[in-house]
């Protein structure tokens, strides 16, 4: 297949475009910059110039692959205090690049996330998000992506884990734990008895390429390699790493992760793996703290 990644250089784009060349595929990636052109042109991906607001392109290099996964998002808007307005270019891209697809029965694949099911409880692929979570805006694209099916496109989300860990991570187990280098503190909210499902970077990129593949329309997917970790285990990782103590704080102590730190979100993926055959076997998320996030600054590893 020739597959269209947006997000091609992020951090899991960066796993799923060698993943797919691998696998046989073809990659067309989308680059916002020279540096990231310069990479995925190294990684053997054709490149396409261009952004989430270049709807047109969108669309026309959407018409000529055949299929799309679309990974990119603006992560520094919504953390830069507006969510709505990155939700929205979302699903405005995600209409462009669905426009020339439909009727085809080619794949979209997206990313979505399990941060809108913090109910504590455990949740398998059929259970809908809280209408209230923090993430509730993705969610309802993911509805609208999922509603192609009928629409003759094979439609996926890949609701990630809050966190995607590995050597080179900047996500939030790395604001994790500079906030702990910064304040002397691992911190967790409340008794740190809420989860965090967690999967590692290669393991999701092998199930966005198993998506594109195969998965069936309108199919939902977990990538949960492991179904939730707790935040107290989290929080000791990263404190005996750092040399630094365990302690309760507010979720205030987080700056803008906060509203996450305090989730509670346990995902089952059973069902995703026997759909696909998806067998994660990458390091537990506590085995990565220890090996790649607590040794270097910024949570990121050495070489």
């Amino acid at each position: 297949m020739r597959i269209l990644v947006t997000g091609a250089t992020g951090w899991i784009g960066s796993a799923l475009v060698p993943e797919l060349l691998g696998a046989g595929h073809r990659v067309v990636g989308l680059a916002r910059s020279d540096a990231g052109a310069t990479a995925l042109d190294t990684a053997g991906a054709e490149v396409v110039r261009g952004d989430l607001d270049d709807l047109d392109l969108l669309s026309a290099t959407a018409s000529q692959v055949d299929g799309v996964v679309h990974l990119a998002f603006k992560h520094d808007l919504a953390f830069g205090g507006d969510f709505p307005a990155a939700v929205a270019a979302d699903r405005a891209a995600v209409a462009a690049l669905a426009a020339p697809l439909r009727g085809t029965d080619r794949p979209l694949v997206i990313a979505s996330g399990l941060a809108g099911h913090g109910s504590g409880a455990p949740v398998d692929e059929d259970d809908p998000p809280a209408a209230d979570s923090p993430a509730a805006g993705r969610m309802l694209t993911e509805r609208e992506v999922l509603d192609l099916a009928a629409a003759g496109v094979r439609s996926a989300s890949v609701r990630l884990a809050p966190t995607v860990h590995g050597a080179g991570d900047t996500g939030f187990v790395s604001v994790l734990v500079d906030t702990a280098r910064q304040t002397g503190v691992s911190g967790h909210v409340g008794d740190g008895g809420n989860h965090w499902p967690a999967v590692h970077v290669g393991d999701a990129a092998r199930l966005f390429r198993l998506a594109c593949e195969s998965a069936p329309a309108g199919t939902v997917l977990h990538a949960a390699g492991e179904q939730g970790v707790t935040m107290l285990e989290i929080a000791g990782a990263i404190g005996r790493g750092l040399g630094v103590p365990v302690r309760e704080v507010p979720s205030e102590h987080f700056g803008w992760l906060g509203t996450f730190a305090g989730l509670d979100v346990v995902a089952r993926s059973d069902r995703t793996r026997a759909l696909l055959g998806w067998q994660p076997g990458g390091p537990t998320l506590v085995e990565d703290i220890e090996r790649h996030y607590v040794g270097t600054p910024a949570g990121h590893a050495s070489a």
